[in-house]
């Protein structure tokens, strides 16, 4: 739990960083406004982003146990499955990361 908490508090810390940096780096008032709002658009299209991988790995657990719960003989193969299903899931999420932070940047 600790080495959880660890890590959410060192993104938050670099999230910080990154944004005073950006704030830092505009020369004019109209620059400063312009990726303000690149900011927000970027911490809302992630919060989305998160939030929807979320709920579509909550689904595919779900139905990957309500599957072994029905045969335990196709266990394997349905935990297989869902654990690829599951990291294509999470790429997506890391790919809208990598978008905010090139539209940030």
């Amino acid at each position: 739990m600790m080495k959880r908490l660890a890590i959410l508090g060192l993104g938050f810390a670099s999230f910080a960083t990154m944004a005073t940096n950006a704030f830092a780096a505009a020369t004019t008032a109209e620059d400063a406004e312009i990726q303000k709002w690149k900011i927000i658009c970027s911490a809302f299209a992630l919060a989305i982003a998160a939030s929807a991988g979320a709920f579509g790995q909550s689904r595919s657990i779900t139905s990957a146990l309500d599957g072994t719960a029905r045969n335990p003989g196709a266990g394997a193969d349905l935990r297989v499955t869902m654990i690829i299903g599951l990291a294509l899931i999470e790429s997506l999420v890391i790919y809208t990361f990598v978008i905010c932070l090139i539209i940030i940047l």
